[in-house]
């Protein structure tokens, strides 16, 4: 319990301390976006880093060369944890967007710096809702701005399983013509999901694949490109399991 103990403290405190931070960055914004882009990125990742580090978590990257630095992509990843978007998130080489549920729109301050990264808040429940959302993360995409999707939908609870990646977030790659990035999470609920409430010390591997460029698929593939996606993180991730031999 100390680990989680430790990681909530920080949070909290982090949360707290930071209000100051989140009104000069509004202001900050007021004149130039994009230095408030780069300065909120380097506040999170730091904050992120110290979660990780009081979490005792070990994160080992591969890959990471097949992440195009000059152009944003759109992050596709299977989902374990709520660790996931810390231990991803630290890689990002430009700002990125989650697509979170909108539940995180009840935590203050939280929310508040989601926004700031801007991550957009999902109604699972509201089809038109989720269309207008993946319209925004095109247009997010177009001006620069990276972003992440888990396609599950939700958390898998079931270890070595993966549930359906559903097609739709898939047309932000479509129609703004980035790059889809596979993004192969392994162990990640180790950390914490697999022993609730604890937090134990775990060593989790991300490797990113080659990104993929939808108009360079076949017509087969493109028309199914959640399964094309989610074919290329399955073989990734059997195949570290068995170098991890559990």
């Amino acid at each position: 319990m100390i680990r989680f103990l430790a990681v909530l403290t920080f949070v909290i405190l982090f949360l707290i301390l930071s209000i100051p931070l989140l009104i000069a960055e509004w202001i900050i914004g007021k004149f130039n976006m994009d230095i408030k882009n780069k300065s909120s990125l380097a506040i999170v990742l730091w904050a992120f880093r110290v979660c990780l580090f009081l979490s005792g978590t070990k994160v080992t990257i591969r890959g990471e060369e097949n992440v195009p630095t000059d152009e944003p992509v759109l992050y596709i990843g299977n989902h374990r944890s709520y660790f996931d978007i810390l231990l991803t998130y630290i890689r990002v080489p430009r700002p990125t967007g989650y697509i979170a549920k909108k539940e995180m729109l009840k935590w203050p301050l939280l929310s508040n710096w989601m926004k700031n990264l801007h991550c957009l808040f999902l109604d699972r429940s509201d089809v038109k809702q989720g269309l207008s959302i993946i319209l925004t993360a095109i247009e997010k995409v177009k001006s620069g701005i990276s972003i992440c999707v888990f396609p599950e939908g939700t958390r898998n609870r079931v270890n070595h399983t993966f549930m359906e990646f559903h097609e739709g977030s898939f047309k932000i790659a479509s129609k703004s013509g980035c790059p889809i990035v596979p993004m192969t999470i392994y162990n990640s609920a180790a950390i914490f999901e697999d022993h609730l409430p604890k937090i134990k010390k775990s060593h989790v591997i991300i490797e990113y694949g080659k990104p993929i460029y939808i108009k360079d698929l076949s017509k087969e593939d493109q028309k199914h490109i959640g399964a094309y996606t989610l074919n290329i993180i399955k073989e990734t991730y059997f195949k570290i399991k068995e170098e991890a031999g559990k």
